[in-house]
């Protein structure tokens, strides 16, 4: 499966020595709430859409207004860009998701992309897995403990080997959480974290709380409805 993935930019984007960050939820979706949270509390705003003709059709509507539902949202003043979905990408796209990524941040210039996954763990400590060299000593620098040994599955494990063969610094997080559903001290730990690594950007944890079960069930709902609409196409 080779699927087309198209990107189309609706506004002027500059992250040139700046950050991505992956919020796909391809292994849970903690990482698809805790971007959401930064695009509502850091001032981002939608610069481009990401669709395929792999992906289900469907509209999400905000404040009245429809869009796509994976996008890309920019703050160029933080030179840093999110890639958010409110679909839940269907592991055949991984590998197509995770080079389109790769290949934009070269495009743009993009200093170094950065994902995470949720592991089964009672450790509140978020530690980190790097494609480089210099990625690593990013992690250091910003006093996250490296894992020496680590399974990295779906999107960011494509980003995390496409990487380090291509020597694009990408950053993979490690979270830990007891429960198989969204947790909020995840989702505020992998903030922290992001914002040690990309400065700027918002981890209030009083503002999470508010959002994040309403973050939570607008992306369930979406997931549902393109669920519900792919069962319904092939009865």
């Amino acid at each position: 499966m080779n699927p087309e993935l198209r990107i189309k930019e609706t506004a002027p984007i500059d992250v040139e020595d700046g950050f991505i960050i992956n919020g796909f939820p391809s292994t849970g979706l903690t990482s698809a709430i805790a971007a959401e949270f930064i695009i509502n509390a850091s001032k981002f705003e939608p610069a481009a859409i990401i669709d395929s003709d792999s992906f289900p059709p469907i509209s999400i509507v905000k404040n009245g207004a429809p869009s796509y539902p994976t996008k890309i949202f920019v703050n160029n003043d933080l030179k840093v860009a999110i890639f958010s979905s409110y679909l839940t990408i269907d592991v055949a796209l991984h590998r197509a998701i995770g080079k389109m990524m790769l290949n934009w941040a070269r495009e743009k210039k993009c200093s170094t992309i950065i994902s995470s996954v949720t592991t089964r763990s009672s450790s509140k400590e978020v530690i980190g897995v790097a494609s480089t060299g210099k990625a690593r000593g990013k992690l250091v620098a910003s006093g996250i403990n490296v894992a020496e040994h680590a399974t990295i599955p779906g999107i960011p494990g494509v980003l995390l080997n496409e990487g380090m063969v291509n020597g694009q610094d990408v950053i993979v997080l490690l979270v830990g959480s007891e429960s198989n559903n969204p947790d909020l001290i995840a989702t505020s730990h992998l903030c922290d974290s992001l914002a040690k690594l990309t400065p700027g950007i918002s981890s209030n944890l009083s503002l999470l709380e508010k959002e994040a079960k309403q973050i939570e069930e607008g992306i369930k709902q979406a997931e549902a409805e393109s669920r519900d609409l792919s069962e319904g196409m092939y009865r």
